[in-house]
């Protein structure tokens, strides 16, 4: 019976980081809020890798023709400088750029924001998330990949380390900055998750040593979990996609105020 209990505990745990990354209601404000009304926590730094590890394999799978694109222009445009690459080539030094505020702040940070991972900051945070979602609910930019600005970038990025705040959403953050500055739905949506990429990425690089360290680690229970996140994130993006697309932000601004009032009055 608790090895059903702990086998259950991942797979909650794994969906709810999973289905929630991808959509603007803030991953770690859901998995704090499950924790604390449910007193269900999982101890070290290997789980949430793995099941963020999930999480960024599904947003490859989604985006690899992209990822091929981008990939083939920039090495074409280093060795031969035709023009027709340069776009792509600029877009993949955009997103560098953009990455670099959160690495920065997020290690400078990380025992601060450890601090004020409550419940009542989510509650405020999904609140400021909710006006936010609200804002650019029915804004239609024109702006493609190759319109991109190194402002843009800049901004971006700063807005992604605003997400490292419990309770903000990194795709929402990324999101509604991207279409204040212009962006198209579509091409805000791919530079957010392509921003998340190498965070994650370079985050899951650096934690290898701690999990192949972690005596403790209930390795099976762990790939169920990642695995589960794998498959929440993709079906989760998908449909997110479709929202976008449709322009149905504003349930997302709904949802963000009942949480955040919920979680304020009875938390």
């Amino acid at each position: 019976m608790e090895n059903f209990y702990i086998l259950l505990k991942y797979i909650v745990l794994g969906f709810i980081q999973g289905f929630t990354e991808p959509i603007p209601v803030s991953s770690s404000g859901h998995l704090i809020i499950f924790r604390h009304l449910f007193h269900v926590d999982i101890k070290g730094l290997s789980f949430e890798v793995l099941v963020h590890l999930g999480s960024l394999l599904a947003i490859l799978i989604i985006y690899r023709k992209d990822l091929i694109r981008l990939t083939k222009n920039t090495c074409h445009f280093l060795l031969t400088r035709k023009e027709h690459a340069a776009p792509d080539f600029r877009f993949v030094i955009y997103l560098a750029i953009a990455t670099l505020p959160a690495g920065i702040f997020g290690f400078l940070l990380e025992d601060k924001i450890g601090d004020i991972s409550k419940p009542f900051t989510v509650g405020v945070t999904l609140l400021v998330t909710c006006v936010a979602l609200w804002i650019i609910r029915n804004l239609r930019g024109k702006k493609q990949d190759g319109d991109i600005t190194l402002k843009d970038a800049i901004i971006i990025g700063l807005a992604q380390t605003v997400a490292l705040i419990p309770g903000i959403s990194r795709s929402g953050a990324t999101l509604v900055a991207a279409m204040l500055l212009g962006l198209k739905q579509e091409t805000a949506l791919r530079f957010s998750f392509m921003l998340y990429i190498p965070v994650s990425f370079g985050a899951g690089l650096l934690s290898i040593p701690d999990i192949l360290g972690d005596a403790d680690f209930l390795w099976i229970p762990g790939i169920i979990a990642f695995l589960v996140s794998l498959l929440a994130t993709f079906y989760a993006l998908k449909w997110f996609m479709g929202i976008m697309a449709r322009g149905n932000l504003k349930y997302f601004a709904y949802y963000c105020l009942a949480a955040g009032l919920l979680i304020l009055i009875f938390m």
